[in-house]
C-alpha cells in the first residue's frame, strides 16, 4: 500500500487537483495531508517529515498539492513499477540525469505542466536512472525513509529539498528512478522560468538552500543537476548566480522584443 503525504496551502487547489485523482483510483491508499493554510510549519523538510511519522504504507509518496495523477490505476501501477526497481532509493516522474550537454537534454520525464499543459524535458518509456527527482512527486520505500529523512537543517525553507534527498541517499548506496507515469502538475514554475525564460530567477531562499546543499555535498558531487539549473560544488556560488542573473535579462529582452 502507498502512503500520500501532502502538505497543503490552498484547499481549493488540494481539492481540485490532487484530491479529485485520488477519488478515481480503484486500490486502497493511505492519505495524510498537512494543513499549512496557517503557516504552522516554515519549511517542506518539517512538514512532510511530520506527515511521514504517521505513515504505515510500503511506499511514501510526498506530492505537491497541484498534482492531478490523470489514471484510476495510477497508484497500482506506481506500486508494480516500484516493486520492480532494483535497489530503490527514491522514484520520481521527473527528474535530471547527470548525462547530456544542457538542461534540456538532462531532463527525463512523462509530465506536463502548467496552464497550457506543455511537456517538460524528454519523455521516457522505462525506469531510468537519474541524479534527482523534482519534488512535485516523490516515492520512497518506507525503509529507505526510515534510515534516511528529509535534512530540516539543510533545507530551512521550500526548496530543494528532493534534491538534496536524493544525494543523500546515493551517498547510502541507494539508486534514483525516474519513471513512466504520468501526471499533470499545474504549477511547474521553475520548469516554465528555466525552459523560456519568463519572469524571475529563484528567490533568495533558493539560492540560500542551495549553499549549504553545495557544501554538504560537495565532496562527492562535481555537479547538482536541478529543475532550475546545474550548479558547480567547485566554482563560487555567487558567480553562478550572477550568470544566470545575466541570462534571465538577456532572455528577457529577447521576449520583449
Amino acid at each position: 500500500m502507498i502512503s500520500i503525504i501532502c502538505v497543503y496551502n490552498n484547499k481549493r487547489t488540494l481539492q481540485n487537483y490532487l484530491l479529485k485523482s485520488l477519488s478515481e483510483q480503484k486500490t486502497a491508499f493511505e492519505l495524510i495531508t498537512i494543513d499549512n493554510t496557517e503557516n504552522r510549519f516554515t519549511s517542506a523538510a518539517a512538514a512532510l517529515n511530520y506527515g511521514a511519522k504517521q505513515a504505515t504504507g510500503d511506499y511514501f509518496l510526498f506530492v505537491h498539492q497541484d498534482v492531478d495523477l490523470c489514471l484510476d490505476s495510477w497508484l497500482s501501477r506506481t506500486e508494480e513499477i516500484s516493486d520492480s526497481l532494483p535497489n530503490l532509493g527514491v522514484a520520481g516522474v521527473a527528474g535530471l540525469s547527470e548525462n547530456g550537454a544542457t538542461l534540456r537534454e538532462r531532463c527525463k520525464n512523462t509530465i506536463t505542466h502548467g496552464l497550457e499543459a506543455k511537456v517538460w524535458g524528454n519523455p521516457i518509456k522505462e525506469p531510468e536512472l537519474v541524479q534527482t527527482v523534482d519534488e512535485c512527486l516523490m516515492i520512497i520505500p518506507k525503509p529507505v525513509f526510515d534510515l534516511v529523512q528529509f535534512d530540516e537543517a539543510v533545507c530551512k525553507r521550500w526548496h530543494l529539498y528532493g534534491v538534496d534527498y536524493c544525494l543523500s541517499i546515493r551517498t547510502e548506496g541507494f539508486d534514483v528512478y525516474v519513471i513512466p507515469q504520468s501526471i499533470y502538475h499545474r504549477t511547474g514554475q521553475s520548469a516554465i522560468r528555466h525552459s523560456t525564460f519568463l519572469k524571475s530567477l529563484p528567490d533568495d531562499a533558493y539560492f540560500d538552500t542551495l549553499g549549504r546543499l553545495i557544501k554538504k555535498h560537495k565532496n562527492r558531487y562535481r555537479w547538482i543537476h536541478t529543475s532550475c539549473g546545474s550548479w558547480s560544488t567547485s566554482f563560487p556560488l555567487v558567480l553562478q548566480k550572477a550568470e544566470l542573473t545575466l541570462k534571465y535579462a538577456v532572455g528577457s529582452v529577447i521576449v520583449r522584443n
